[in-house]
């Protein structure tokens, strides 16, 4: 008898024959959520199981292998002979002092001499003979539940509980893309939304230093570093746009200074993500959750964009759903504490929430929209984080 985890994946099991790409790149991600613990991954028929490692580091292991798209659930089980009383050995581990119980039994071997059913009704005859009244049946509302798998290789798996894992699908399945990383909510939750689809996610955040400080910089740094626990790393790129600013500050109308800026952000965004062999942007924008998120303004954002598609997974989400998705994600304590980010700098008192693009392109004129872009990427900066 040995304690293992019992992993079980989510949508993989949908794919047919090209279903060994999905498991290689699950697999590798499994791994690498294991890295640095002594321990054994080991593929079994539908599921994989965690081996050999030291019961002091299960929580831990437990937490990483919950961050991993594409994990459908977890268990923490036992493993032992298939044998009925060696099962029985184990169920004992896990009954309650009082109460009421289930059994639950799946039969992966057909083989084996007893149906599901039987091996419910026979272990739990036994586990009421072993407590002596103590312990009830309810099949339908039980205190605990003792769950036993009988596996193909004459082995036996018993365990209480399922875990909840990320679901979606494996990061590295479905392309690449970049996603615009401020200091707020909504732009890590977009992320997580896209890397739960197998989406590779890289970072680019835009800074206005020096008016913004350097805790604003390292804020944007934790936000990445939660973000990578489920991407499986990411690059974070930072790029420097006082200048633009300045310059739209000086010389363009101040209720049109965040359309234009936005619209200097998806020029550097998008030929950055060519750059990088992305295949899209991914960004926070919500419908109508402030000024330049007007159907309006997105539209003015989308226009400078020539080739890459501009996902936008929380457009539909109100306010109160992306907090709880920051929430779950453990980023909301992060992204809420108060260091500004670029977008507050020269902030007009009433910016425009349905610019025209007639305007808008009058102003832009104004401006050395390239001369201006050039020196934003002579700013760039490159943090690697696993």
């Amino acid at each position: 008898m040995k304690k293992v985890i019992i992993i079980r994946y989510a949508e993989i099991f949908l794919k047919g024959k090209n279903r060994g790409f999905f498991e290689r790149a699950f697999e590798s991600n499994l791994n690498r959520a294991l890295k640095g613990y002594s321990c054994r991954l080991i593929k079994q028929s539908g599921r994989y199981l965690v081996e050999d490692f030291d019961e002091f580091d299960s929580d831990d292991i437990l937490e990483n292998l919950k961050k991993v798209f594409g994990v459908h659930t977890l268990s923490l089980a036992y493993e032992t002979s298939s044998d009925l009383p060696a099962i029985f050995e184990v169920a004992k581990l896990l009954l309650q002092e009082t109460g009421t119980f289930k059994v639950e039994s799946h039969r992966g071997d057909k083989k084996y001499p007893l149906t599901s059913v039987e091996i419910s009704k026979e272990l739990g005859g036994m586990i009421l003979d072993y407590t002596k009244g103590k312990l009830r049946v309810d099949v339908h509302k039980p205190s605990f539940t003792i769950r036993v798998d009988i596996r193909e290789n004459g082995r036996a798996l018993v365990f209480g509980a399922f875990i909840e894992g990320a679901n979606g699908m494996p990061v590295g399945t479905a392309g690449k893309g970049l996603l615009l990383l401020s200091g707020g909510i909504d732009s890590p939750v977009a992320g997580h939304m896209m890397a739960k689809r197998g989406m590779v996610v890289d970072c680019l955040h835009f800074h206005s230093y020096p008016y913004t400080n350097m805790q604003a910089k390292e804020k944007v740094v934790d936000l990445a570093k939660i973000l990578a626990k489920y991407t499986c790393g990411t690059t974070l790129y930072t790029v420097k746009v006082t200048h633009i600013q300045e310059a739209i500050h000086e010389k363009c109308k101040p209720e049109l200074m965040i359309t234009l800026l936005r619209r200097f952000m998806y020029r550097i965004a998008e030929r950055h993500a060519q750059r990088l062999g992305a295949q899209c942007i991914i960004t926070g924008e919500s419908l109508g959750q402030v000024a330049s998120q007007t159907i309006e303004g997105v539209t003015s954002s989308n226009s400078v964009v020539e080739a890459l598609p501009v996902l936008r997974p929380l457009i539909g989400f109100d306010k109160n759903e992306i907090i709880d998705r920051s929430v779950k994600m453990g980023a909301y304590e992060t992204s809420i504490l108060p260091f500004e980010d670029c977008c507050t700098v020269f902030l007009p008192d009433f910016p425009a929430t349905r610019p025209k693009l007639m305007d808008i392109l009058f102003e832009e004129r104004k401006l050395d929209v390239e001369g201006l872009i050039a020196e934003a990427f002579e700013s760039v900066e490159k943090i690697v984080i696993e």
